[in-house]
């Protein structure tokens, strides 16, 4: 099982662990609400589970472009 960390604007994959066990409360999830659980976890046939993160470009992106925060996607 992997727990992949994909940028959920430009889809670039931000980070990967390769673990058999994980505790999800190492990982944050606890912390999320369902609503933000249903949007950024996704678990996939294979057993691997997609992470919807933010990778530092599009970070820098919005932080110069607050209005961008307005858009569903920005990156064209």
């Amino acid at each position: 099982m992997s727990i992949i960390y994909t940028c959920r604007h430009c889809g670039q994959q931000v980070g990967k662990l390769n673990q058999k066990i994980v505790d999800t409360t190492v990982l944050g999830f606890d912390q999320l609400t369902v609503e933000e659980k249903q949007y950024m976890i996704h678990y996939k046939d294979n057993g691997d589970i997609q992470i919807k993160t933010i990778c530092e470009s599009c970070e820098n992106t919005l932080g110069e472009h607050p209005q961008y925060h307005e858009l569903d996607f920005f990156i064209q």
